[in-house]
């Protein structure tokens, strides 16, 4: 349990400075704030693409699943269950693109960079 406790730290760690010191050396002055600014942009964009598709897989994955039940319990109304889960699906999806054009302002139109210079 100890191992386990010890390489999760190790990788938060990793997770959490790799950012920092390549948004440092991307600024290429010494400038702690920009670097600290731009590296938990970098984890909140991971974050924000995670956690949405995530979400998004799941939600697609249990309507799929629903709809597939429903076609094999009435093989009749396939036509009519098979149009609900595409519409579904494709509401679902846009969580995803959602998440992606989050993830894409916070990457390249980041809004707290402006304030500092």
């Amino acid at each position: 349990m100890k191992k386990v406790v010890a390489i999760l730290v190790g990788f938060a760690f990793v997770m959490v400075l790799a950012p920092l010191a390549m948004a440092a050396e991307a600024a290429g002055t010494v400038d702690y704030t920009k670097a600290i600014i731009v590296g938990c942009s970098l984890i909140a964009a991971g974050l924000v693409m995670g956690l949405g598709t995530i979400g998004t897989g799941l939600g697609m994955g249990q309507a799929t699943s629903g709809s597939t039940n429903a076609v094999g319990r009435n093989p009749e109304a396939q036509g009519k269950v098979m149009l609900t889960m595409m519409v579904g699906l494709a509401m679902t999806e846009s969580i995803a693109i959602y998440a992606l054009v989050i993830s894409l302002v916070i990457l390249y139109a980041n809004p707290l960079l402006k304030y500092l210079g």
